[in-house]
Parts: structure tokens; sequence; C-alpha cells
């Protein structure tokens, strides 16, 4: 009976109603791993498409036994389907792409270069975009340099899906709500090397494109949500013990003025309400920091119940792997 070898590379691919451009991208994917010389696997996940996306995929699957087929029971969402993917990929090195054709999967061996020179994740950078300036380009330059400003890391481009991932690194990353493009910031804390190709970027030719202006507000408030988890995930009483104190002093501060008019100038304060934004900026204060402290028992409960340690080992080195081995002489 004939084996299939495990694969060395993974390649992943959301498919959302993507009919028109299977077939292509199929021919375009395979010519560019195949001059890898390595074993791969393609896995595409169809996200809820209500095309005949399922048909293509399942045509193509019968004809290539390397491709691998995921359906979801409806649109999850980019994040959940690249999530499935990665849960699934058995290859040391694993593949994002788009299903739109936009990504060119001849960049794919770049990537797997920079991989084997000893990065963790490599990210496409797609400097000429063939996307509408204002609705698409300004905002992505935009989110990008906030992201990398708040994030530390510093990429040209986090909305590109084409990138590379050691196995090991994405498949301890965690992924929710639309957080697939902070992949690198968030990987960032696992104290990975992270690198940046440039990528050539296509002009979609089938198909209608899945992005809104309006989804730029989204990729603000997961800004936020990565800003938090990087920095304060495990000790969260110094952000909101930190605004605690600030609203609680500001209030102090307020009502210890006001005392000083009553007391000494004798003057009536019982109708300003500078007495009241005092008492609520003190009352909120004492609540940030309520919340600061109840979020600390949460995450140490989290962490122990779980197992989970709150760092991650490269290696470990110690005397008996160094030329512990016995020597037998002759």
């Amino acid at each position: 009976m004939k084996t299939t070898p495990r694969p060395d590379i993974s390649v992943v691919i959301p498919v959302f109603n993507e009919s028109e451009n299977l077939e292509e991208l199929h021919r375009e994917l395979v010519a560019a791993l195949e001059k890898t010389g390595r074993p791969f696997e393609v896995i595409l996940i169809d996200d809820g498409s209500t095309d005949s996306s399922w048909a293509v995929l399942r045509s193509l699957q019968q004809k290539d036994g390397r491709i691998k087929l995921i359906r979801l029971r409806r649109n999850f969402g980019q994040t959940a389907a690249l999530a499935a993917g990665f849960d699934h990929a058995g290859g040391g090195i694993i593949i994002s792409l788009d299903a739109d054709l936009q990504n060119d999967p001849n960049d794919i061996p770049s990537l797997i270069q920079k991989i084997e020179e000893g990065f963790d994740i490599v990210s496409g950078w797609r400097r000429s975009r063939k996307d509408k300036f204002f609705s698409r380009r300004v905002p992505s330059v935009i989110a990008n340099t906030l992201i990398s400003r708040l994030t530390r890391v510093r990429l040209h481009d986090y909305g590109c899906t084409l990138k590379a991932f050691r196995s090991e690194v994405i498949k301890n990353v965690k992924l929710y709500g639309e957080l697939h493009r902070f992949i690198p910031a968030i990987a960032s804390q696992l104290g990975v090397r992270i690198s940046e190709v440039e990528v050539n970027h296509r002009p979609r030719k089938h198909g209608k494109s899945k992005y809104s202006i309006f989804r730029f507000t989204k990729v603000m408030l997961d800004m936020l949500t990565v800003k938090f988890l990087l920095s304060y995930s495990t000790r969260p009483l110094q952000i909101f013990g930190l605004l605690g104190l600030g609203s609680g002093l500001l209030g102090f501060l307020i009502s210890l003025w006001l005392s000083y008019e009553r007391l000494v100038l004798k003057v009536s304060v019982a109708n300003r309400p500078l007495l009241l934004l005092g008492v609520l900026l003190i009352v909120i204060g004492i609540q940030f920091i309520t919340l600061g402290l109840l979020a600390e028992i949460m995450v140490r409960a989290y962490h122990e119940s779980s197992g989970k340690r709150i760092y991650v080992v490269r290696e470990v080195i110690d005397s008996e792997m160094e030329g512990g081995a016995p020597t037998i002489p002759r």
C-alpha cells in the first residue's frame, strides 16, 4: 500500500465564495510548491460559502490527494477559518494565503527560505498594492503605523495574509475575533524572530472583495485588545489601578479644594456641580482599583487551573546534554 509522506509544508487557505478562482489557484500553487522539491499539503477551508466553491473544492480534492478540505458549518470569518487550518496542518512550515489570486504563490519559496535562515514568522509586504487607494490602501497605512507603534513589532503590512510560520509557533497562538492580522504581534510575546519579505500583489480577476471600510473600525478595536493582551494580560492591576489612582487623585484634589472653600472661605458648595464631579471621580477610582484586583485574581486562577506557564522556553542546555555521554576507550 502506497503511503503519503508526511508533509514538510502545509498551505492554509480560507475560502469564501471564490469558486471562479479556485482552479487557477490550485494550478499556480502546485507548480510553485513542486519547485521546492519537498512534500506538501494544501488545506482549503470552506468558510460557509454560498456559491459553488465547495463543489469545486471537492472536484480538486478528488484529482489531487495532497489537498485536505475542511468545511465549516457557517461563515465564521477569516480568523476562525485560518485557526481551523492551523489546527489540522501537519507540516513543519505552515503558509497562509488568500484564495482570491491576489497573493502570488511564486513568493512562497522566498518565505520558506527566510524561515530556514532561522526566523519563526515571515510576513509578506505588499509594497505595490493593487487595491483601491482611499478605501483600502490609506486605511491600511494608518492601521499598520498604529499597530507597529503600539505593539513595537515593526511591520509594513500586517494585513497581508501571505505569511510563513514555524508549526510550533503558530500552533501555540490562540486566535479569537478578527485577530489573524495581528499574529506577529501576538506571537512576539513568545520571543519569536520575525522578518518581512516583499511579495507580489496582483489585482483581483474574479469575484468580489469581502473588505469594507467599516472593517477599519474593527481593526482599531482589535488593536486595543492586542495591546492589552501584550502589555497587561498577566498584570491587569497595573492598567486598572493606574486609571483608578488617577481618577481618585483628581477627585480628591477637587474635594480638597471645595473643602478649603467651605471651611476657610465660608463659600457654599452644596449646589456646586464640581462637588458631584469630585465624588464621582473618587467612586470611579475605587471601582477601577477593585476591578483590577478582581482581574488579578482571575488571571491567577486561569493560569493555575489551566497549567499555563507565564514564560516560553526556546531551548534547555545542561551539563548532561553537553558531553555527558560516556567515552568508550579504544
